[in-house]
């Protein structure tokens, strides 16, 4: 078997663009050919699923090219034309091929275009025709469309959030080409959208973990291939954002809307239950500091730069200088500017810097610090986390300095927290404080949730907030709960 491996990742906050503008060219990371096999082997990820599962088939892999980028504003048109055109060409070459194992996203907006999936894959099914299967791990943060299921013969969107699930949905994925092949499996598809806003929901506990249990129950059936609640992504305004289940039987179709309706209207029944409760910063803050013991982690979640947020927010850090914590850590702030400033200093410098708040006025203002530079390093760590394990990453030059005794890690590049590593790189053992904050709305459990005594999230303005109902809807095709209290669902 001949399987070629590729895509473009994209998760796009279109409230964003205010904050970024457009999402260019440069702006992706690009793997070519081999690259992306000395990337992806032997990491939990979409294509180190897929790869390790077309290693134990035995089969031929033709990896192509795949591009990806932090989640941000829509993406440009000429930058997306330029990608898809590289990639299309890059299939072409690859022919024939057996199989293709796309790692998309879902949840990806071009200017233009609302659906990147769905018209990647319009253009990449002319191009291979129907004979060549086409498989598909997604983020279960994707707002899937009908034009996704005709085109993809087999999508499995990861069941967890965090999304530690990524590397088996790709395994999967690859393990399904040679029954779609022979034909003993029939996928047929059927996507039930809700008209709702789902705020970012942790799978561990109720309520997803209720639907996905339910998921799984009916996946039990005699036919049933898969059974997937997409919470949707919300931070974004088209006409495709919602939550969506997406269920795939072997050739039956009427068995597939059932199910998807059961589902659908079982979470509809708990909308209310997926609001969260969650506490201002100052508020987080004084919780943190009141608790028997440590550590107390305290997520950020309006700022989570893995949902399209700057990172640079001043909210959370602000309250705890004004709180006067002490054994506290932060890690980390997005502000090249400062970090560049630290290393021109040099470690034991004291420097006067003016950090965050360099975006817009919605993430707050700067703070004007004196910090002591603590440490200074290359960014460079790999990711231990049950979610990207074995991914090499770089924030670039990163600085520890220490204000008022708190000890605050600033990057040079835009990500959420993903784990203990990028704190253990500046030599801060977490279990160590009482307080450790960070920027982040869910995947960070996967690495702190051991560890943590308690976990404490903080909610503020900011583009990720769990607020859904703030951002304006002005090409929504209806009434989406929460913002509009009198949205419907009839199965």
């Amino acid at each position: 078997m001949r399987i070629a491996i590729g895509g473009i990742s994209h998760e796009t906050n279109t409230y964003a663009d205010a904050c970024f503008g457009l999402t260019k060219l440069e702006d992706f990371d690009v793997a070519r050919e081999q690259q992306i096999v000395e990337r992806s082997t032997g990491t939990r990820t979409f294509i180190g699923g897929m790869l390790q599962a077309a290693e134990e088939m035995g089969a031929e892999v033709v990896p192509t090219m795949w591009a990806i980028t932090q989640p941000s504003g829509t993406i440009a048109r000429d930058a997306y034309e330029a990608l898809k055109t590289e990639l299309l060409a890059r299939f072409e070459a690859a022919l024939p091929v057996d199989g293709i194992g796309l790692d998309l996203h879902g949840a990806g907006v071009v200017e233009g275009i609302d659906d990147l999936e769905g018209d990647l894959t319009t253009a990449l099914r002319e191009l291979v025709g129907n004979d060549v299967k086409i498989v598909a791990p997604l983020d279960l943060h994707g707002n899937i469309t009908e034009l996704m299921a005709q085109n993809i013969d087999l999508m499995l969107g990861v069941h967890y959030y965090p999304h530690t699930d990524m590397y088996e949905r790709g395994q999967e994925a690859i393990n399904a080409l040679p029954a779609l092949l022979d034909g003993s499996l029939r996928p047929v598809t059927h996507v039930e959208h809700l008209p709702m806003l789902t705020p970012t929901s942790c799978t561990d506990f109720a309520p997803a973990k209720d639907v996905n249990e339910l998921c799984w129950e009916l996946e039990g059936k005699p036919g049933v291939v898969d059974c997937t609640f997409f919470h949707g992504f919300p931070f974004t305004d088209t006409p495709i954002a919602g939550a969506h289940i997406v269920v795939t039987t072997n050739g039956d179709r009427a068995l597939a809307e059932q199910i998807g309706k059961t589902v659908a209207s079982y979470v509809w029944d708990r909308r209310e239950d997926f609001r969260p409760e969650t506490d201002t910063p100052e508020l987080a803050v004084r919780r943190a500091m009141a608790a028997a013991r440590g550590p107390v982690v305290i997520n950020e979640t309006a700022d989570n730069s893995g949902g399209g947020a700057p990172g640079d927010s001043t909210h959370l850090l602000r309250a705890m200088l004004e709180a006067k914590v002490t054994n506290a850590c932060f890690g980390f702030i997005y502000d090249p500017e400062v970090a560049e400033a630290a290393h021109r200093a040099g470690i034991g410098a004291t420097i006067d810097v003016h950090l965050g708040g360099k975006h817009d006025d919605v993430h707050g203002e700067p703070l004007a610090l004196r910090a002591y530079v603590k440490c200074l390093t290359d960014g460079r760590f790999t990711y231990t986390t049950p979610m990207y394990d074995g991914v090499r990453t770089s924030y670039g030059p990163m600085a520890r300095l220490v204000v008022d005794g708190i000890d605050i890690v600033v990057g040079s590049a835009r990500s959420q927290t993903f784990d203990t590593e990028v704190f253990l790189l500046h030599g801060i053992d977490v279990t160590r404080y009482k307080i450790v904050a960070l920027k982040s709305s869910q995947h960070f459990r996967a690495g702190f949730g051991d560890l943590a005594a308690e976990i404490v999230t903080a909610d503020a303005p900011g583009l990720t907030t769990e607020r859904v109902e703030v951002f304006e809807r002005t090409r929504a095709p209806g009434p989406l709960w929460p913002k509009d209290p009198s949205a419907t669902y009839t199965p």
